[in-house]
């Protein structure tokens, strides 16, 4: 009987092992499967991977090569551009020459005409011959251009009192110093304008329409209405203002917004171009009052106008376009009426560098001071005399 139990217990516990053995073989099947899955998986990534790595050699190669390949077609653009820029320049001269030469007829409001091949004047009464201006100038061509420096903002004021010869620099559109310079010869060896004196205005001026007139400072002040201050550079105070009758707040040239009204001087005193509707007025102040005199619509257009100036009672109105181009003389205005369609030139400014943002004319020295993408540039102008001058009515 002893001998049964232990057989019984033999065979129990043969059962268990082989009960044991076969999980045993379950789980090293299963993890053998799971290792020839995950072996598979790393060849595929290393076959992908060579894959990969063939391909982005591939695509650094031909990126090399189009890369070498643009840089050839650069180098050739810009021998081809900077030829273009040589015949650009020489069309240019040629031009300059051509428009010397045949000028043709630009916009002038007066009421006399030119006959062909014959210089008739219409009768006119001879106390409106010297109406306003004693001066019989005209400009006939731009003789000669100097750039003096760079110094200060892309727009700006520089321009000389004819009493003083003092230089005097507005940097920017909207501030309330201006520097005072001896010379135009201390401007240019000034380190920007650290030999500048500076003079603080009462006020905060609007724009680059400022003058300067017979030891005075005109300038329009940065308020709500359109303010003339009359500020004396020898006493350092304001001697007078003057609220311009201007209705609308609208930039006078359609290429500077900033500028509402521009004060400029000739050989007659001060004068100022202000808006109305789409075109320009032009009206005579009295320096001393700044009371108006008289007013004038000129019928240039304030579109595409980016700056003008007046001698001897002429007003030049000069245009340009969007992007900068060549500035030119465009529109041109006599209050006394004295030039004919045939006598105004259409003038070209020398090639520069943008736009004019101010163009202030020297009475005695017949030059503009004009400012241009914060570069002081010098024109000398050349004159002739009007028509009327050389021609005179027939008394009645």
């Amino acid at each position: 009987m002893k001998a049964g139990f232990l057989f019984s217990l033999f065979l129990c516990i043969l059962g268990q092992l082989s009960e044991a053995q076969y999980h045993y073989q379950s789980l090293m099947n299963y993890l053998e499967s799971r290792m020839l899955a995950m072996e598979e998986r790393i060849a595929l990534w290393h076959e992908q991977n060579d894959r990969y790595n063939s391909d982005l050699k591939k695509f650094k190669q031909q990126a090399s090569e189009l890369l070498e390949k643009i840089g050839k077609e650069h180098a050739k653009l810009q021998l081809d551009l900077e030829g273009a820029g040589v015949r650009v320049d020489r069309v240019e001269r040629e031009m300059d020459y051509i428009e010397t030469k045949n000028p043709p007829k630009p916009c002038v409001k007066a009421a006399d005409k030119m006959v062909e091949q014959e210089a008739v004047v219409t009768e006119k009464k001879k106390e409106e011959f010297f109406e306003l201006s004693v001066c019989l100038d005209i400009v006939s061509n731009i003789r000669a251009m100097k750039i003096l420096k760079r110094v200060g903002s892309t727009k700006g004021v520089w321009t000389k009192d004819s009493r003083t010869a003092k230089v005097y620099v507005f940097n920017g559109t909207s501030e309330d110093t201006v520097y005072e310079f001896n010379s135009v010869k201390e401007l240019s060896a000034s380190p920007g304008m650290s030999k500048g004196k500076q003079i603080t205005l009462p006020s905060a001026w609007n724009g680059t329409g400022h003058a300067v007139y017979d030891g005075f400072l005109y300038y329009i002040s940065e308020r709500s209405e359109l303010q003339v201050v009359k500020f004396d550079l020898k006493n350092g105070s304001m001697a007078d203002s003057a609220v311009l009758p201007v209705e609308a707040q609208t930039p006078v040239y359609g290429l500077n917004p900033e500028t509402l009204v521009d004060l400029i001087v000739d050989e007659d005193g001060l004068w100022a171009l202000y808006p109305a509707g789409d075109t320009i007025n032009l009206a005579k102040m009295d320096s001393d009052t700044l009371d108006i005199e008289q007013m004038w619509d000129t019928s240039c257009p304030r579109n595409n106008a980016e700056a003008a100036f007046i001698v001897c009672g002429t007003v030049y109105v000069v245009y340009n376009t969007r992007p900068p181009s060549r500035s030119r003389v465009q529109c041109v205005f006599d209050v006394n009426d004295m030039i004919t369609g045939g006598e105004a030139p259409l003038l070209y400014f020398p090639r520069r560098f943008g736009a004019h943002s101010s163009l202030k004319y020297n009475p005695v020295e017949r030059q503009v001071y004009a400012w241009d993408d914060g570069y002081q540039i010098l024109y000398r102008l050349a004159l002739k005399k009007k028509l009327w001058a050389i021609a005179p009515p027939p008394e009645e």
